[in-house]
């Protein structure tokens, strides 16, 4: 039977949230921000921080990417299974992921969106892998794990499971 260790309670995360909408705010005050949240995963996470962001105009568009299947790990392969529903050309785009890995899907989504030419191009994780926060570039970043943690919870899923637990454990098979 699977277990799971918690490693981050609805509280902290509420207070990861916190911080890190007051740093876009301040970041992008004055400005329009689109806020692109990652399918399936980031849909807690963002809907979290769009209310945790003080901004006048921020609008919120969703992409579904895929690069995991039923694994564990990404196959490093990418599909865009939902794509963007309005134009993002001369706007400032945050892209707003639950968990940055391999890094693979992320420069897939720098280049995929570059191409539609925003005005700027950011990226927004609620974790990061240790090794790939080093070298990707990650603008906001809520809290680096180990490179062998697997974790579930707050949108993040096992085989598309346990994405409804307030908090974040690790996952014992």
């Amino acid at each position: 039977m699977a277990h799971i260790e918690p490693i981050l309670s609805a509280h902290e995360i509420a207070g990861i949230v916190e911080r890190l909408g007051k740093e876009i705010s301040q970041a992008y005050a004055g400005k329009r921000l689109v806020l692109i949240s990652v399918l399936n995963g980031s849909f807690m996470f963002a809907a979290d921080l769009a209310r945790a962001i003080d901004l006048e105009h921020v609008r919120i568009e969703f992409l579904g990417i895929s690069s995991y299947g039923d694994e564990y790990k990404s196959s490093g392969v990418c599909e865009v299974t939902k794509d963007l529903a309005k134009p993002i050309e001369d706007e400032h785009v945050l892209i707003v992921e639950d968990i940055i890995d391999s890094g693979t899907t992320l420069t897939y989504l720098l280049e995929m969106l570059a191409v539609k030419k925003p005005r700027s191009l950011k990226v927004c994780t609620l974790l990061a892998r240790v090794s790939t926060h080093l070298r990707v570039g990650i603008d906001f970043v809520g809290k680096v794990l180990g490179n062998d943690v697997f974790v579930v919870g707050y949108g993040l899923d096992n085989k598309g499971l346990l994405r409804n637990l307030a908090y974040i454990g690790e996952y014992h098979p």
